[in-house]
């Protein structure tokens, strides 16, 4: 039985956040296809460029960036805000920082939509070019909630190779079309392995499949992330691959950083096309 979309009445208007001029949810439509990893890195390749960068920790089941990050400090209230943790060049919020470790979140739909409410609306972030959005997997409560929260400039949709990975893909895009979302473009994680002895390609998951699907579905393809221990080691030691200027891993994230902010910068371009008087 499929799940219908919320019907009665139109839905909440999502209203700005003062100072945010581009908030990018980054999704999935299925867990453990290395989206944390995704966003946190890209969010860190952009931040390299000089641009503000906010990094929200919008999965509220597994919040992982407080331990990819390598963050302990805990936010502190001033002004009856909440002042986010700086770290690696960004400002970063998560519900990870106010739960203990293990603790696990038993939240029904209106406790999401609340607590996402209170880690944007609440947060002193300031002025911010880029506030990138890690969601949890799927396309539950709270993707509906965040884009009925905050005027989203788009999302980036990361995927791995196989096709029971991008069916639940496509899931993921239908949504964010039905929420009138647009979706700037599609990562390929674990997209191929080079085995460290012959420097051989392998493709363990197959490869290609994420790309293919953008062509096919008119969409951005923004670059495909290797399987590479250097990368969940990483995240791990809370030194994301993204922040070692020496790293080739490094030049991935950067490219796939760039092409983001090149389909930002279209969408802008074709908004203003948009918005010009008829002659």
């Amino acid at each position: 039985m499929t799940r219908a979309m919320p019907q009665g009445g139109a839905p909440p208007v999502p209203s700005p956040v003062p100072g945010i001029h581009h908030a990018i949810a980054v999704a999935s439509g299925k867990g453990g296809v290395g989206k944390t990893t995704v966003a946190v890195n890209v969010a860190i390749s952009l931040a390299k460029t000089g641009v503000r960068v906010g990094l929200l920790d919008a999965d509220v089941y597994g919040p992982n960036v407080p331990k990819m990050m390598g963050v302990e400090d805990e936010p502190v209230a001033q002004d009856q805000r909440i002042l986010p943790v700086e770290a690696g060049g960004l400002k970063l919020m998560s519900l990870g920082f106010m739960l203990e470790e293990g603790t696990p979140v038993i939240w029904r739909g209106p406790m999401i939509a609340g607590a996402l409410k209170q880690l944007i609306q609440e947060v002193a972030w300031g002025e911010l070019d880029y506030l990138i959005m890690d969601l949890p997997p799927g396309t539950g409560d709270a993707a509906l909630s965040l884009a009925q929260l905050i005027p989203l400039t788009g999302a980036v949709i990361v995927s791995t190779p196989q096709e029971v990975a991008l069916q639940d893909v496509r899931r993921s895009i239908s949504m964010f079309q039905r929420l009138t979302v647009p979706v700037l473009g599609i990562v390929e994680n674990m997209s191929y392995y080079v085995h460290p002895g012959t420097n051989d390609r392998v493709e363990m998951f197959g490869h290609g499949g994420a790309r293919r699907m953008a062509e096919e579905l008119g969409l951005g393809f923004l670059g495909e992330v290797p399987l590479d221990p250097g990368i969940g080691r990483g995240g791990d030691s809370g030194n994301p691959v993204a922040a070692d200027e020496d790293s080739p891993l490094a030049e991935v994230f950067d490219g796939i950083a760039l092409r983001l902010t090149e389909a930002v910068a279209e969408l802008e371009r074709q908004d203003e096309e948009d918005d010009l008087p008829m002659l």
